[in-house]
């Protein structure tokens, strides 16, 4: 691969860039953060700038799948917080790039040109109270019943859930045995009856509320499975495919940007601190942080473009997307911790972005598949025996 980034690429990082100066200064996104929401009106501009489409092809109304340039407006967003990049990761991959992936024919035309615009976003429902990273032992049900569809149970930490159109929902559909051959995707609109959502109150990634959603005895039409009536009982390969490796990528282009703003405020901090007569930055041991913090970014910054690339081209990506997310997060956390320790007290205080860096990378081993999970996928995926 051609390592210097494609002009559109870098243009459209500009765009961003002056965007999001205008339309989300630091204490906007300061104050959003402290009331767990983003600026409807804010994402609404966001959406004009046509980023929603780069997951649609275009004759759905997007701009043609570009996955590169996707990560890339996830990592510029994520810089300013969570409050812009949450809702278009809502919007162009849980429900743009699932639907593109996974949809039938007749979900496709009439939810991708409303994705394209940012007119509808998606919320996830696969986790559980009783459920984590095995996605197989879901306990939420659902049957078919004449021409609809009933769903029952609890899903956890669905976050953005009060502000999605639908919940792109994991059931279990066949016989609670029948392990991987009966789980299904079912697309439960939020205002139907039946519905309870339950804030969950939480540290980092504050764009939204992190939610449960109840499900009693919620109906919606046979037309809501994913995938039609043929994919009933076939969610499994629609949960562990090409859609799971671009999410991996999309929640570490998060952690790429909350780590690129933390070394970018740290860099320009060391250079305005002055102690004993210098800049902080003119002593050897601020120095030699902030060289390894930016070493190890252009690092992971390698490893996300990567496996984007080759997502990009529909090469298998699954090893890199894992071993992206892996480093990514790990190291991540690494970089903007030493960078909140050249800032010193100030990186600990509410007025500096950096306590708010701090709060989101550390989340970032857990959410999006933990690193844990993806040591085992890679084992796995490199035919690592278990015994």
């Amino acid at each position: 691969m051609n390592f210097d980034e494609a002009e559109h690429i870098t243009m459209l990082r500009e765009t961003l860039r002056r965007f999001i100066e205008k339309e989300l200064p630091r204490a906007e996104a300061q104050r959003l953060d402290r009331e767990c929401d983003f600026s409807d009106e804010t994402f609404a501009k966001l959406c004009e700038l046509g980023v929603t489409g780069l997951t649609i092809p275009e004759e759905y109304g997007g701009l043609g799948i570009d996955v590169v340039a996707a990560v890339a407006t996830i990592e510029e967003l994520a810089k300013r917080g969570s409050s812009l990049c949450g809702p278009f990761i809502h919007c162009a991959f849980y429900g743009g790039l699932n639907m593109v992936e996974n949809g039938s024919e007749a979900q496709k035309r009439e939810l991708l040109p409303q994705l394209a615009e940012g007119k509808l976003l998606f919320a996830y429902g696969l986790s559980e109270p009783n459920v984590g990273g095995d996605l197989a032992s879901v306990g939420v049900t659902a049957r078919i019943e004449g021409d609809e569809v009933i769903v029952n149970g609890t899903k956890r930490w669905c976050t953005g859930a009060h502000k999605a159109d639908y919940i792109y929902t994991l059931v279990r559909s066949g016989e609670a045995d029948a392990r991987y051959k009966n789980l299904s995707f079912v697309l439960v609109p939020t205002d139907v009856p039946g519905i309870t959502i339950v804030n969950i109150n939480h540290s980092g990634l504050r764009y939204s509320a992190t939610t449960d959603v109840i499900f009693e005895d919620v109906r919606v039409p046979v037309e809501n499975i994913v995938g039609g009536m043929e994919r009933w009982n076939k969610g499994w390969p629609m949960l562990a495919g090409r859609a799971l490796d671009v999410e991996k990528l999309e929640i570490t282009a998060v952690a790429l940007g909350i780590a690129t703003a933390a070394v970018e405020d740290a860099w320009q901090y060391a250079q305005e601190r002055r102690q004993f007569g210098r800049p902080i930055c003119a002593h050897q041991a601020v120095r030699h942080d902030l060289v390894d913090a930016r070493t190890k970014l252009e690092a992971c910054r390698h490893m996300l473009y990567h496996a984007a690339w080759k997502a990009n081209e529909g090469l298998d990506c699954s090893v890199e997307s894992s071993m992206a997310k892996l480093f990514i997060a790990d190291t991540g956390v690494e970089i903007v911790l030493k960078c909140q320790q050249v800032m010193g007290a100030y990186g600990c205080a509410e007025e500096y972005d950096m306590e708010r860096y701090v709060r989101d990378i550390t989340c970032m081993p857990i959410v999006g598949g933990s690193s844990k999970m993806q040591k085992n996928n890679i084992a796995n995926r490199l035919g690592l025996p278990t015994r």
